[in-house]
């Protein structure tokens, strides 16, 4: 009964395109590095996260020393795994409640969607880092905070992208197939809406994990979000940018890692905005090869 799902026509429609092919290219590097840094930092440098190294601002070893003397090189490796998992996990928080209210918004209408927009839109009233720095003001720099604060504030605008895709698809004929054998709301919503409206929310799915890992990031420079000593790439650009002239390093590794990361999601998004629209990267629709892929 559920009409065919585009999800895997979209993702090799999108893999398929240059810009997305660079984009996973860039976003894999910096993953991997995320990833492999803490286990393999020590081995190359002979130094933990927390150790002392040299005199502050050094030069010497792969990147110099920080305003502590510990090894630049060794926390910058070990200083993306938490802000992954912390914007990974506000991405997953924020799509999953939005498609979920969007979803019985734009299915239900009447009352209950207006209001679940309502709410919406008090919330959207508010901006996203002033409504995190309130917060933590509040309770305190907690990961779990950052993570649903953050996943909380994406939720509306995830909410408006699958409302509107929910009531595109209601009125189909594989919709109302359901409805008259009494299949239950919340199978329709699972079984039948939620497979047909994949394109739009993976375009979500791309640009909120951007936004996230702005975010995360940007908290922690204000040193609202992951705390001193552990070592996180925002942490490393508020401490070390006193002596951005004399040892540079310390501010550049995580602005050139988390510029590098912003970039590839931003193409692949990009890749599945066109997939999902019906054009390629050159703006000219695909051919009917391309969409029976």
């Amino acid at each position: 009964m559920t009409a065919t799902t585009t999800q895997p026509t979209l993702l090799r429609r999108a893999l398929s395109l240059p810009q997305a092919k660079i984009g996973l290219t860039l976003t894999v590097v910096v993953v991997g590095v995320a990833v492999l840094g803490p286990w393999v930092g020590p081995w190359l440098t002979g130094h933990d996260t927390t150790g002392f190294a040299g005199k502050p601002f050094q030069p010497g070893g792969i990147a110099g020393t920080d305003g502590l003397g510990r090894d630049v090189f060794t926390r910058f490796l070990s200083g993306g795994l938490t802000l992954l998992v912390y914007a990974v996990l506000a991405t997953a928080l924020g799509l999953v409640l939005g498609a979920v209210l969007g979803m019985l918004a734009g299915y239900s209408g009447g009352r209950l969607d207006s209001l679940i927009m309502r709410g919406s839109d008090v919330l959207l009233s508010f901006p996203q880092l002033v409504f995190a720095l309130l917060a933590i003001a509040m309770i305190g720099p907690e990961g779990w905070l950052l993570v649903l604060v953050i996943g909380v504030t994406h939720a509306p605008r995830v909410a408006r992208v699958a409302r509107q895709a929910t009531v595109a698809v209601k009125d189909a004929d594989f919709i109302r197939a359901a409805r008259m054998y009494a299949m239950p709301r919340r199978r329709i919503l699972l079984r039948e809406v939620l497979p047909n409206i994949t394109g739009p929310l993976m375009v979500e799915l791309g640009l909120r994990l951007t936004y996230s890992i702005g975010y995360v990031a940007s908290l922690s420079f204000l040193g609202l979000g992951i705390q001193p000593p552990t070592a996180d790439w925002g942490l490393m650009i508020n401490e070390n940018r006193i002596a951005l002239v004399v040892e540079p390093w310390g501010v550049l590794l995580p602005v050139l890692a988390i510029a590098v990361l912003t970039v590839g999601t931003n193409l692949i998004t990009d890749s599945l905005a066109s997939a999902a629209s019906g054009t390629s990267n050159t703006g000219k629709p695909n051919t009917a090869k391309e969409a029976s892929a």
